[in-house]
């Protein structure tokens, strides 16, 4: 009796190794506390857990009283994805900018800057950079969360961005293997596929994962796509042909798999998320990240018995969950002595490191007077998910601070110029725009604006495709508040090139 109890205790231990939960609230529920003193070794933060720096260093704090070598993971790339400054934009531009001034130099830089910020407020596992070259310019999901459309140029900035991070003591997780950039489909909402040949991948998509390996990124995250020329059944998170095969031993991989958010459509919705988990430990991957929709205790729970069901029912191999629970508390134990926890946060402006690195990633053509009072236009599409809503983008605050009497508006779809230029009256326009390219009523509106003003400005803060228009245009690579405050110095100077 002893012994099967000892034996259920060490199945559930590593059950609740290989989870990484999120959860509700800016300090931790009971629940997960007791789950870390069960064995639980990993938890996910989201924006909605994170108010300041010091609140966040307090929340990880909370957690690492119960168990000192928890990994504490968050999806924070900098540029249009964050977490740690979800309400006012981040201080860091994001991949695209990093990839269009192409110094890797100032890439290990803002990696390393943006590690150090994440170190000190307790958290030592970031689920970035994305590895994926953005080979499809429609792409939904990626964009300017990729270094760029070169995979050359992808590889070397991943690796330095691998590098960056790592140097501050937080483990990088390179992400979405075996590469996401070739998909017109996102993920959050169904399954994608990638149909490319087995040397376009070779050649293309996993050329700045090897990158990343070498690099010695600690972790790397799979994608929920499905690439039939290596598995034309399975999605890559749960097969075992890409997780084991490909980069297990093909690429010779040994640092920890973690799998995306097993509540996106693309495996919730065929697969159901305890299904769907204990397939993705069973197909190689040795951690589950959970809790970006769901995060409560019934759910984790859930997923905890379903693994030691799959084990006890043998459709899932006892050694395996035992192998994934180890690589998770070997990377627990890498990270724990580098968490200094008398640091104390210097909050979210402390170095100028992300400002310089946005203004140099900067395309400026045309020139234009320097604005008076001028309209600011947002022509917002809908948000990303990956991205969310909360987080604000644009010039207008930005703009604001450097020209009194700016004015703004926001325009959604269906929007027209005639109700911009209306609201603008004699006003400079300064019309905004985010991947105008996938965006034909964007497209219409600005043809409209810069038809009857000549002046207007255009400032493209997405993946810049379109043909630059306006008197004076500004491409910034992405939609961080830097990325928004460099452009308004340039508009408010009317500098051009």
């Amino acid at each position: 009796m002893t012994v099967l109890a000892h034996h259920t205790d060490t199945l559930t231990r590593d059950a609740l190794a290989v989870l990484q939960p999120g959860f509700e609230g800016t300090t931790a529920p009971a629940w997960v506390l007791r789950l870390v003193g069960e064995g639980l070794a990993s938890v996910g933060l989201f924006g909605r857990n994170i108010v300041t720096a010091g609140q966040l260093a307090a929340l990880t704090a909370q957690l690492r009283a119960e168990r000192d070598d928890v990994l504490v993971a968050i999806d924070e790339e900098g540029g249009d994805v964050t977490r740690l400054e979800v309400r006012d934009g981040s201080s860091f531009p994001g991949n695209l900018a990093l990839g269009a001034v192409d110094d890797t130099v100032l890439t290990r830089e803002v990696a390393r800057e943006l590690g150090r910020r994440l170190a000190e407020c307790g958290v030592n596992l970031n689920w970035a950079p994305s590895a994926d070259v953005n080979s499809n310019p429609d792409n939904p999901v990626i964009g300017v969360r990729s270094f760029g459309a070169d995979t050359a140029l992808a590889a070397r900035h991943t690796a330095a961005y691998v590098e960056g991070l790592q140097a501050a003591g937080v483990a990088a997780c390179t992400k979405h293997f075996p590469g996401h950039g070739d998909t017109n489909v996102d993920s959050h909402h169904a399954l994608p596929r990638i149909d490319v040949d087995l040397d376009t991948l070779q050649i293309r998509e996993l050329v700045p994962f090897k990158a990343a390996i070498e690099a010695g990124s600690k972790a790397v995250m799979s994608a929920h796509i499905l690439v039939p020329a290596l598995d034309p059944t399975r999605p890559a998170t749960l097969s075992p042909q890409i997780l084991t095969g490909l980069l297990r031993k093909e690429l010779g991989y040994e640092g920890l798999i973690v799998t995306d958010g097993m509540e996106m459509n693309a495996i919730a919705g065929t697969y159901g998320i305890e299904r769907g988990s204990v397939l993705a430990i069973a197909a190689g991957a040795d951690a589950i990240c959970v809790g970006g929709g769901l995060a409560d205790e019934g759910t984790v729970l859930g997923l905890r018995d379903a693994l030691v069901a799959a084990v006890r029912e043998g459709t899932l191999p006892e050694e395996r969950l035992a192998d994934a629970a180890a690589r998770v508390r070997a990377l627990a134990a890498w990270a724990r002595p580098r968490i200094r926890p008398d640091a104390r946060p210097e909050g979210s402006r402390a170095s100028g490191i992300g400002l310089t690195a946005a203004r140099r990633a900067l395309s400026v053509s045309g020139t234009a007077a320097p604005v008076s009072a001028p309209y600011v236009a947002t022509l917002a599409p809908v948000a990303n998910i990956a991205v969310g809503d909360e987080t604000p983008w644009g010039v207008a605050a930005e703009l604001a601070a450097l020209v009194p009497g700016t004015e703004s508006g926001v325009y959604p779809e269906g929007s027209g110029a005639g109700e911009v230029l209306a609201d603008a009256g004699e006003r400079t326009v300064v019309a905004v725009v985010r991947d105008a390219h996938r965006h034909p009523w964007m497209t219409e509106v600005l043809d409209a604006l810069v038809a009857a003003r000549p002046a207007t400005v255009v400032v493209e803060m997405g993946v810049p495709r379109a043909e630059p228009r306006g008197a004076l245009y500004v491409a910034t690579h992405g939609a961080s508040r830097v990325c928004g405050q460099a452009a308004a110095e340039v508009i408010a100077g009317g500098a051009g090139g």
